[in-house]
């Protein structure tokens, strides 16, 4: 195969299946849902071979493109890539796992499609745009051509979540809109203050020229100016995490987003902001990032025992799983303030791991809910007498996101708070007292919902159907082989793992 425009062929794949979709007529749902999935499949083959050739021995330097773009000056004469901006994609370890994480969640959402009742078709054009959008995030390699993409996520997140959610899906859409448009424009004006001082947003030129003392810059930074840099895209990053107080709007979206729209916002593109964080953060600020480690475990720490002890109180299991998400969110940034290898590899895994485990858990409350059309929790108590598989698969899903060994959340948590006991251990030991709660959270709810006392009859229902079974036989599946075999996570990282140690003096 030809790798010159590999990358640009995954990222865009999906664009055939709108192509295709356009000349469906939107009467044939049959046609359109079949013709919805299987646009997914092209960029996960691609990102699954992508991944399986970079485990063989490729180098990732192969699948990288540049194509001259933009040009904002005359100034070639001194510098061909001064003020210029090219279309450039490449990949990472970090950034392949996402790809990768992306596709395989985007085809086995798509599965959850069959629970949309209307409008097929605007559906699935929203829903393969958005994907292309997640995908170009993770490989753009400069800072504008990620703007771009990231922008191309909102749009269709808000259709998809005002159009086709629950009750209140008008609200959780502007509230999604507002939140991540003031993210955005913090963002933008980051960009563009690099931008002009720089002359250049390719994001490895950025981090050299920010991390070498002795390079002439067009216009001098100071030191002051790159700590307002890194706080407003905390900021902006922070938004999409969430990071407490910045939170409410995902609630919402949680509880309102149909399945297939959950499973990504809350699998991938809540990811998105760690991703910023580690890639940006990190990268492009080390000495910043490093003296404000203590007010980034803080915030870890705050995001996690709040998200904990309100979950502990909610009565709606959606509001349980999205007060566990901002907990989770919560160990990513203990990881990273912990600032060594085994904290920055535990967050890297949780943002991984959470994806997972997160989509696993919002697949199965689709199930529920398609069948009994509640996730109150004390409504569906008696569930594992009339749904003993679906009871199962939710009990194990529930498991891995409490750390249970042999599955994924232990990996990551472990390896978040061994890195942190090492260097800030009262923040350790406060944090770990949310590990304590998510366990009392999760099994009370669970146990609340498959043994606990039955207020209806579940007379008549079917239990989780041959279809449904792909999407949860894969993510448990991927939850537990990263659990028992954490190397295929670590392999691919290592090299991504030293860049950043080495960055930050590690």
């Amino acid at each position: 195969m030809n790798l010159n425009h590999f990358l640009s062929l995954l990222v865009f794949s999906p664009l055939l299946g709108m192509v295709v979709l356009a000349f469906i007529p939107k009467t044939r749902e049959a046609t359109i849902k079949v013709v919805g999935f299987l646009a997914t499949l092209p960029a996960t083959i691609l990102a699954l071979t992508a991944f399986i050739q970079y485990q063989a021995g490729t180098s990732l330097k192969t699948l990288s493109e540049k194509i001259d773009w933009i040009r904002f000056s005359d100034l070639q004469v001194l510098d061909e890539n001064l003020y210029a901006v090219k279309y450039e994609l490449g990949v990472n370890g970090f950034s392949l796992v996402l790809i990768v994480l992306t596709a395989v969640l985007a085809t086995l959402a798509a599965i959850a499609g069959i629970y949309i009742k209307k409008e097929w078709k605007g559906f699935f054009l929203l829903f393969l745009l958005l994907e292309i959008g997640m995908l170009g995030v993770f490989a753009a390699e400069n800072l504008i051509l990620f703007f771009i993409f990231f922008e191309i996520t909102l749009i269709p997140m808000f259709f998809l979540v005002g159009k086709w959610g629950y009750f209140e899906k008008e609200n959780a859409a502007f509230s999604y809109l507002i939140y991540n448009g003031i993210g955005s424009a913090i963002l933008l004006i980051v960009i563009i203050i690099l931008f002009a001082r720089t002359g250049t947003t390719n994001i490895e030129s950025l981090k050299t020229i920010l991390s070498s003392p002795n390079v002439d810059l067009i216009a001098p930074i100071s030191g002051s100016m790159k700590y307002g840099l890194f706080i407003a895209l905390l900021i902006a990053f922070g938004v999409k995490l969430p990071i407490f107080p910045l939170h409410s709007w995902m609630l919402r979206v949680h509880v309102q987003a149909p399945p297939a729209i959950v499973m990504l916002h809350s699998g991938v593109l809540l990811k998105i902001g760690a991703y910023g964080l580690i890639r940006f953060g990190m990268g492009i600020f080390p000495e910043q990032f490093q003296k404000l480690d203590v007010l980034i475990v803080i915030l870890g720490v705050i995001n996690l025992l709040y998200g904990a002890f309100l979950a502990l109180v909610q009565t709606d299991f959606k509001m349980v799983l999205a007060y566990s998400s901002i907990s989770h969110m919560g160990i990513v940034l203990m990881g990273l303030g912990a600032m060594n290898e085994a904290g920055i590899q535990g967050a890297i895994f949780q943002v991984v791991s959470h994806g997972l485990i997160s989509a696993l858990l919002f697949f199965l409350v689709g199930v529920m809910y398609e069948r009994v059309h509640t996730s109150m929790i004390d409504r569906l108590g008696g569930m594992a007498k009339a749904l003993p598989i679906t009871s199962g698969f939710l009990l194990a899903a529930a498991m891995a996101s409490l750390g249970l060994p042999g599955m994924s959340g232990f990996v990551s948590e472990f390896m978040v708070f061994l890195g942190l006991f090492n260097e800030m251990p009262v923040l350790a030991a406060i944090g770990s007292l949310g590990i304590i709660i998510t366990a009392v959270y999760l099994l009370r709810a669970v146990l609340g919902m498959t043994f606990g006392a039955a207020n209806r009859s579940y007379q008549g229902l079917d239990d989780i159907r041959a279809i449904e079974y792909v999407p949860v036989i894969v993510l448990v599946g991927l939850i537990v082989l990263i659990g028992v075999y954490p190397s295929v996570l670590s392999e691919p990282l290592k090299a991504t793992l030293e860049t950043i140690l080495l960055g930050i003096g590690g």
